[in-house]
């Protein structure tokens, strides 16, 4: 049976998505953020919930922003229908979540390949922080002057990784920096007195984090940025309790760089962007 998750299904749905940590981030983020039910925050994401006799055993969101995601193991291609006919109306704009599960739901809702920019498979990594190799590198959160810096770096790192190409991508990449300003999930590596790298979460708990937003421009490559901000940051968040980080890996030489300072991948993790959003219930 799948049904709407309501409110006090908050600690049934925390309780069985810790139970597969590594890839179920998003969900968790979105609904310590926003709770059930919520039509207002970009992250409120309805819920569906797969059970049996029961006990839950998988979780399907589509958030306000339209994005799918899931953490549904045991889902058949029913299951998958049977959420996206619940979902009927609204409209995708992309998938994440473990490599097969997304599949699967790529194909239950039924768009051609080409409607995508970006659908592929990336390495998902883990480091228990107790075994984070040290990397030296001074950082700082943003700060107010760095706005126009990091409008470009975002322009260029949506690009990078295909995740944000459209015509409103400046808008896009303006929101990025600011949010990144405003918040406190964001580091730069600072040599020389100037920022010459990026990281950031995209997820936190007390003992675990999700990685995102890694960047370095192009012309300051090969120069061991990445991982030097990623490793101090990480080191920042060790000290306050943090045991354990995520993250999935957009190409090669950023893999060495995580492997370098520790992480090993643990599985596989799919990433899929729709060129415009696609309506759920409209096969095209």
């Amino acid at each position: 049976m799948i049904r709407p998750a309501v409110a006090g299904d908050e600690a049934l749905i925390e309780g069985f998505l810790q139970g597969h940590p590594n890839s179920s981030m998003f969900l968790r983020s979105n609904l310590a953020t926003a709770g059930i039910g919520n039509l207002d925050h970009p992250h409120g994401t309805q819920f569906l919930l797969q059970m049996r006799r029961g006990a839950l055993i998988g979780v399907f969101g589509l958030t306000n922003e339209g994005y799918a995601m899931c953490q549904a193991p045991e889902a058949e291609a029913e299951d998958w229908a049977t959420f996206m006919r619940a979902m009927a109306g609204r409209s995708v704009s992309g998938l994440t979540g473990p490599d097969a599960q997304v599949l699967q739901a790529i194909e239950a809702l039924g768009v051609a390949a080409e409607a995508f920019s970006v659908n592929h498979a990336e390495p998902l990594y883990r480091l228990e922080l107790d075994q984070l190799v040290p990397h030296e590198g001074t950082i700082r959160a943003p700060e107010t002057l760095d706005v126009d810096l990091l409008t470009f770096w975002f322009l260029a790192y949506g690009k990078d990784t295909g995740i944000y190409t459209g015509d409103n991508a400046a808008e896009w990449a303006i929101g990025r920096a600011v949010n990144a300003i405003k918040g406190d999930l964001t580091r730069l590596l600072i040599a020389d007195g100037r920022p010459v790298a990026m990281t950031a979460f995209n997820a936190r708990f007390a003992d675990m984090v999700q990685i995102g937003g890694v960047f370095t421009p192009e012309d300051r490559r090969g120069k061991g940025y990445g991982r030097r901000v990623v490793a101090a940051h990480l080191a920042e968040v060790r000290a306050e309790g943090v045991k354990t980080a995520i993250l999935f890996s957009n190409n090669d030489a950023a893999s060495r760089a995580y492997e370098a300072i520790g992480f090993q991948r643990v599985g596989s993790y799919r990433v899929a962007v729709s060129k415009k959003p696609a309506e759920i219930g409209s096969r095209s």
